[in-house]
């Protein structure tokens, strides 16, 4: 009887997932974008090695019981694809951590516009990949999923204010629905209406996950549902620059300021029409339940007041199953106001008063693992072999489905002594459209005691080049390609150097490339196929000048070796002077100034209709060094933000104002004068 109750728990819990994941495919639309991929069988749309990240908690078998009765609340959370748990960072110190936009991003307008980073990083994810990256940031992606523990309910609410009708809301909440239960729900919306015309934005996320242990600690169950729906404005950049500083008192509100798209009277401030006219839309859904069963023994540690009884896995088998849906869209209902940038730059011979064209995909993944322990009382070291199967049905027209079969393996090992944590894995393609493709990863962390962390990194990637360049067939224009594009190849080296006594970190990036695929007009797609080297140094240090007063500097100096298209500013440099302590009891205040510059570059050009940043060597950019003042503070569980940005922008040359904007690329000039207020308010019920 006790094994027919258990058998009905595991199958009335695993009728409960499988229902949400019906429910959750049937009510939403087959929308999205972007892709990516995880170790271990999981495909979502960035990459992450979370086995030997940063962070407390536990790294080992925990064996403490939990009281839920405590009057505290202690949350932890882990990753997918590791069993170490951390805890939340709760420092104050830095704006950026709050929000999605980072500061070694730029981007082409207000929150929530097209991105693109000042830092050289490629795509290095094999296999399928639509291309559409512009407003990754904006994303919650599947790696960045965090399973939770808590001992109480605990909720995060979030608010953020900020010229020009910006907002941003956002709502976390945990709880534990038995000790071995977890489920946390997340929902974050960005809407920022900008500072031009046809800047409008609005950013929709929603994930639910939850994690279950049965009682015999042999079977585990995950479940991951989430959506992305982003949506960003496009104006083509404004007519001409020589607006900016026009005498014309109309242009002191920068709305006014002719545009080369969306030029009719559609566009809006108004935060509460969200409804595209021009722009882009990307939506993506997906929907991860992943099982394991553990074999292994039965074990238990005696205190003085109880015996705590756990289970000691030595193999587990795993098996993953991924539903995804993305797509791409392009709108413009007022297209035929816009002819010149039509017929200038995508070749339209006559202008239709609406432009649209999608590209639609689905996946479905089915991936089998076996992992074996070899001591079973460290869960930070084992071996994984598995082989996964994905599907992909195109949904636009002369799309053909196709397939992929992957073969993948990992071992994975942090020392008992915690001084060695080891990182190998590699995937190949081996049949279907993609075959050749592969992936080969190592990373290894050193601890060195109180001197700090020594972390080398090795990386090869063999890609086939985005579908965008060339494989979606139904533009209303022809993506123009020089050649047939070969295969990407990447490798990366890196090492960074982690150094306590000096509060530092020096990192150390080496990239070869060849066959880098990327665009060279607005709808010019080439390939530079010889091998060429990107380097990249680092230094992040704080330094307390005085008493409570702290120097926080990040500096990365970049080159690229010979002739290839890629244009990045050679220094990229961010510092804080802040005061940081605790003038009153229940007061933390962090406040102080915020300084980034880079150095000129020719800064890439970019193309709305396709959502890509391209290169170009007509022009270079230098900008005056952005500065911002801002305060930070915390009482007991209220966090609150304020910041006054852009204040490089003062000039009295053409009248009084925050008038002197930088440019993020030809075309696109940056806000003026920002103001943001942030609360966050933590509640524990």
């Amino acid at each position: 009887m006790p094994l027919v109750a258990k058998a009905y728990r595991l199958g009335a819990l695993q009728g409960v997932l499988l229902l949400g994941v019906f429910i959750f495919f049937s009510l939403t639309t087959t929308h999205a974008q972007r892709r990516g991929g995880l170790p271990g069988g999981i495909q979502g749309m960035g990459s992450r090695f979370s086995g030997s990240g940063s962070g407390g908690g536990s790294d080992s078998l925990s064996f403490e019981k939990r009281n839920f009765s405590d009057d505290s609340v202690s949350v932890r959370f882990k990753y997918l694809d590791t069993p170490r748990y951390r805890f939340f960072d709760s420092s104050i110190s830095d704006f950026y951590a709050r929000i999605p936009l980072k500061p070694e991003y730029i981007q082409i307008g207000h929150n929530g516009n097209a991105i693109r980073p000042l830092l050289f990083n490629p795509l290095r994810l094999p296999g399928w990949d639509m291309g559409f990256h512009a407003l990754d940031p904006y994303a919650f992606t599947i790696e960045d999923t965090r399973f939770m523990n808590t001992t109480k309910p605990y909720t995060e609410l979030g608010y953020l204010v900020g010229s020009k009708a910006e907002q941003q809301i956002s709502v976390v909440h945990t709880q534990n629905v038995s000790a071995d239960w977890n489920f946390a729900f997340q929902y974050r919306l960005i809407n920022a209406p900008g500072t031009f015309n046809s800047q409008n934005t609005n950013h929709n996320n929603v994930r639910f996950n939850s994690d279950f242990t049965s009682k015999n600690q042999r079977y585990h169950a995950y479940l991951i549902l989430l959506s992305n729906a982003l949506q960003s404005s496009e104006n083509g950049g404004i007519a001409d620059e020589s607006y900016l500083v026009n005498p014309n008192p109309a242009y002191d509100d920068r709305f006014n300021i002719p545009t080369q798209l969306a030029t009719t009277t559609f566009s809006t401030r108004n935060f509460f029409n969200v409804k595209l006219y021009t722009g882009n839309r990307y939506v993506d859904k997906h929907a991860v339940f992943r099982q394991q069963y553990d074999f292994g023994r039965k074990d238990s540690i005696v205190t003085d007041s109880s015996v705590v009884r756990y289970f000691l896995p030595k193999l587990r088998f795993e098996n993953t199953i991924q539903l995804s849906n993305y797509a791409y869209q392009f709108l413009d209902v007022q297209a035929s106001g816009s002819p010149d940038f039509f017929t200038k730059n995508y070749g339209f011979s006559s202008v239709p008063d609406t432009v649209r064209y999608a590209a639609d995909m689905g996946m479905t993944k089915i991936d089998a693992s076996l992992i074996q322990f070899p001591d079973s009382k460290n869960p930070l070291q084992f071996l994984k072999l598995g082989a996964s199967f994905m599907r992909y049905t195109p949904r636009y027209s002369s799309g053909k489905n196709f397939n992929n079969l992957v073969v993948h393996g990992e071992y994975r090992n942090r020392t008992r002594n915690r001084k060695w944590d080891m990182i190998l894995y590699g995937e190949f393609y081996a049949a279907g459209r993609d075959i050749g493709n592969y992936r080969a990863m190592a990373k290894m962390e050193r601890s060195l005691g109180n001197w700090g962390n020594l972390d080398l990194g090795f990386e090869n990637i063999n890609r086939s080049p985005s579908d965008i360049f060339g494989r979606i067939p139904n533009f209303p224009f022809p993506v123009e390609q020089s050649a047939d594009f070969g295969d990407e190849n990447v490798t990366m080296i890196s090492a960074s150097l982690a150094l306590k006594k000096w509060r530092a970190r020096l990192s150390f990036q080496q990239y070869l490339v060849s066959n880098y695929t990327y665009f060279k007009g607005f709808r010019q797609a080439d390939q530079f196929a010889p091998v060429f080297s990107f380097s990249r140094i680092g230094l992040n240090r704080q330094t307390r000048l005085i008493k409570n007063w702290y120097w926080y500097v990040d500096l990365y100096v970049q080159s690229v070796a010979g002739d290839a298209p890629l244009n990045l500013p050679v220094v990229y440099t961010r510092n804080r002077i802040a005061y940081e302590g605790k003038p009153f009891r229940n007061l933390v205040l962090s406040t102080g100034v915020d300084l980034r510059y880079y150095s000129p570059y020719k800064a890439d050009n970019y193309s709305p209709l396709l959502g890509q940043f391209f290169y170009q060597e007509d022009r270079i950019l230098s900008i005056r060094p952005d500065v911002a003042v801002y305060t930070n503070f915390r009482i007991r569980s209220f966090n609150a933000y304020v910041r006054v940005e852009n204040l490089n922008t003062l000039t009295t040359t053409y009248g009084f104002g925050f008038k002197q904007n930088n440019l993020a690329a030809s075309f696109y000039p940056n806000p003026g004068l920002i103001f943001r207020l942030g609360i966050f308010w933590n509640f524990v019920n």
